[in-house]
């Protein structure tokens, strides 16, 4: 790894403010269906599956017990947002070592190849074991190699792989 990989961002992760919340659930849930499309889902699939996401994290559009949305901030810029959370509904400490998992990372275009991916991914982890999680997962689109690569570089190791043809 290049010295790059060895560099990691100085942010701060503030926590998101009801109306921040709004315009965030609408951007990541857009944001989605657009990468499931690109993974090979149709657009029906992916509306049902962003409904499904919904219903289950932001019952009346607020976030579940124990799902916890931040906004990155760099320098005091806004440069993506994490959301991160217990797998099961919890009352929200997510504690008996229960898995968690991060359910949406976005660096900005802008704010890109600084270090900023790899610093919101350890805070992740430090805020999971705080909360008393065994593990963090994520989910990554095969297409998404820059993401793959840090994931990789962290630690994270493949658990399942999903394979589609078109016949």
């Amino acid at each position: 790894m290049g010295a790059m990989a060895a560099e990691t961002a100085s942010i701060t992760l503030a926590p998101k403010t009801g109306a921040q919340l709004e315009r965030w659930l609408v951007e990541s849930m857009a944001e989605y269906e657009k990468a499931r499309v690109a993974a090979g889902d149709t657009p029906e699939q992916a509306i049902v599956a962003r409904r499904e996401s919904e219903a289950r994290f932001f019952p009346d559009g607020r976030p579940a017990a124990g799902q916890l949305i931040f906004t990155v901030l760099a320098d005091g810029d806004e440069a993506g947002w994490l959301w991160i959370g217990p797998w099961k509904d919890t009352d929200g400490d997510g504690g008996d070592g229960d898995p968690w998992w991060v359910w949406d990372i976005r660096v900005h275009d802008a704010f890109q190849r600084r270090g900023i991916g790899r610093a919101t991914m350890l805070e992740a982890e430090r805020i999971a074991r705080e909360h008393g999680a065994a593990s963090l997962g994520l989910n990554v689109f095969a297409n998404n190699v820059p993401a793959i690569r840090l994931y990789e570089s962290l630690g994270y190791l493949t658990t399942s792989l999903h394979m589609f043809k078109d016949v």
